[in-house]
């Protein structure tokens, strides 16, 4: 029987950075996937479309990653294998209907007058508002940052607590839980400056509308104002190898297309993972499982190893909205309508503004393909030319506002979804209508497609059993979902009630992302030192 310190069940970001961390602790590793490759989300392709094009089938950014402490441990390791970040100044920016844009740049400055140019006074409420969020910055960072079910999370709410009082503490808890439309609507005058911030939301797997979604806007502007929108020289998964090299040379093994089958448990303690072709793998210190709640209690563990109730509970986990993904090939650069930047933007998101993202979510949360859908319009070459052939183009579409489940109907009355389930005849249908409106923004658009491949959800679910009815952040965001409750009230944090077993993942605290959380926290926890050795640095030493 193979034995290991920690065994990690899948290999998406949270268990490779887990994993090379532990490796360079001096952990020996092994890392289980059961598709044929490493990096979960992260996953590129080379020639999806036509040859010469190097595509990112799902993730593409990588701007929580460069942000995270789990890459500040890990970027000379990375640097020494090649890893190379390109970045940009133009990280986002909204096109509307009418023709006019507005973008977000990393500089405070810019922003100041881009934001003016839509409304006098808009410029100095986002400088006001980026340096009062910096002043906080170490608290809204270290909400997804610590683990709050934890002496740590206590420790930082005593440090919220000293530095607000206790009715300051409360006011800047409530500013946490608005909504973003709440938040947008008493910070700036204008609605481009709304449909600028509005649709990052939904990459949070939130609505504008829905609580804690104001708060999340802000940690997002101000993110990509600090760190702009960085991606790996060559694609995702140049990280992907280099976190695999630091486990591999560190004596750790990472095996694909290999199924866990049960996490075996011994006197209460996870000791071993079985695979389906009934290999053991000895699991000395730690099982760490990069899973949903719905595989960990339903599948993964024997009944009767965990409490019936938190059984019950992870059967009721609530799974998000489903995402579409569109690939196109073009043969030559974008020609924008209106303001030559968007051609040089990373993320361009197509929409009408706040009420166009919160109508489509809307429509999408009722089951119905959404008639206006925000199209989040991402463009690599803007940041990396070398992903595909000189003076050609690469357009990703991500549609983050389908409904989750069967599909009932089309809110614009125009495309018969049959049955609901996501034929390729539904698939084709709905991503005409996202290119025909791109293509209005978009002039050559169809003259320069070469070729397009589309993802449904049912496409992107068969992809990775994480990302289950579509859902690529690894269920709902509501909050009773999501922080203190996240993955379960039953089960918080990335403790379980078996000891020795961790769970991780974008269904656990701080939730979705590539920004490795959750990998790094359980990372800290399994190599903080004993109580006692703790408790003894703290006695003072006596001299002579």
């Amino acid at each position: 029987m193979a034995a290991f310190d920690a065994v990690f069940v899948g290999a998406g970001i949270n268990s490779l950075a887990g994993a090379a961390l532990l490796s360079k602790a001096g952990w020996s590793v092994c890392v289980l996937e059961r598709s044929g490759e490493l990096g979960g989300c992260i996953r590129t392709v080379d020639g999806l479309t036509a040859p010469g094009f190097t595509h990112e089938l799902l993730a593409s950014w990588h701007p929580l990653w460069t942000g995270s402490p789990a890459y500040a441990e890990l970027k000379d390791d990375l640097d020494r294998r090649g890893l190379e970040y390109l970045n940009t100044e133009l990280p986002t920016g909204s096109a509307f209907p009418d023709g006019s844009s507005i973008f977000l740049t990393t500089s405070l400055a810019s922003n100041v007058a881009e934001l003016d140019r839509h409304a006098a006074g808009d410029g100095a409420a986002w400088k006001a508002m980026f340096n009062g969020f910096m002043k906080t910055a170490d608290l809204s960072f270290g909400v997804l940052g610590t683990e709050l079910w934890s002496p740590a999370g206590l420790g930082l709410g005593r440090q919220a607590l000293k530095r607000f009082g206790r009715r300051g503490l409360l006011a800047y808890v409530g500013t946490m839980l608005s909504s973003c439309r709440d938040w947008l609507g008493g910070t700036f005058e204008s609605d481009a400056a709304h449909g600028l911030l509005a649709p990052w939301v939904l990459h949070t797997g939130l609505g504008p509308d829905q609580a804690t979604s104001g708060f999340m806007a802000q940690v997002i502007a101000c993110a990509l104002q600090l760190g702009g929108m960085p991606v790996p020289k060559g694609g995702g998964i140049r990280l992907v190898d280099g976190l695999a090299g630091i486990v591999r040379d560190a004596g750790g093994e990472l095996r694909t297309a290999v199924d866990v089958e049960r996490v075996l448990v011994s006197g209460g303690r996870a000791t071993a993972v079985r695979l389906a072709d009934g290999e053991t793998i000895r699991a000395e210190r730690a099982v760490v499982a990069s899973v949903t709640p719905s595989q960990l209690y339903g599948q993964l563990l024997a009944e009767g190893e965990v409490p019936a109730e938190l059984t019950r509970a992870a059967a009721r986990y609530r799974y998000g909205r489903a995402e579409m993904q569109i690939h196109l090939a073009l043969s030559e650069p974008p020609a924008w309508e209106g303001d030559e930047r968007l051609a040089r933007t990373a993320i361009v998101h197509v929409t009408p503004g706040l009420d166009g993202v919160s109508r489509a979510v809307n429509e999408a949360e009722r089951g119905l393909l959404p008639a206006e859908a925000t199209i989040v319009c991402g463009q690599p070459l803007a940041v990396d030319p070398s992903r595909a052939p000189a003076g050609s183009w690469i357009v990703w579409i991500q549609l983050q506002e389908l409904p989750a489940g069967r599909v009932k109907g089309d809110a614009a009355g125009e495309i018969d979804v049959a049955d609901g389930a996501w034929t390729e005849e539904l698939r084709d249908a709905y991503a005409d209508r996202i290119v025909s409106r791109l293509g209005r923004h978009i002039r050559n658009l169809e003259q320069a497609t070469i070729a397009r491949v589309t993802l449904s959800p049912a496409d992107i679910a068969a992809t990775n059993v994480n990302l289950v009815g579509g859902d690529i952040y690894g269920g709902s965001c509501a909050l009773d979902q999501n922080f203190l409750f996240r993955p379960l009230p039953q089960s918080p944090g990335h403790r379980t009630p078996v000891e020795g077993l961790w769970h991780i993942g974008a269904s656990t605290h701080p939730g979705p992302g590539l920004g490795a959380g959750s990998g790094y926290l359980v990372y800290k926890e399994l190599t903080k030192p004993p109580l006692s050795r703790r408790l003894l640095s703290k006695v003072p030493v006596v001299g002579r």
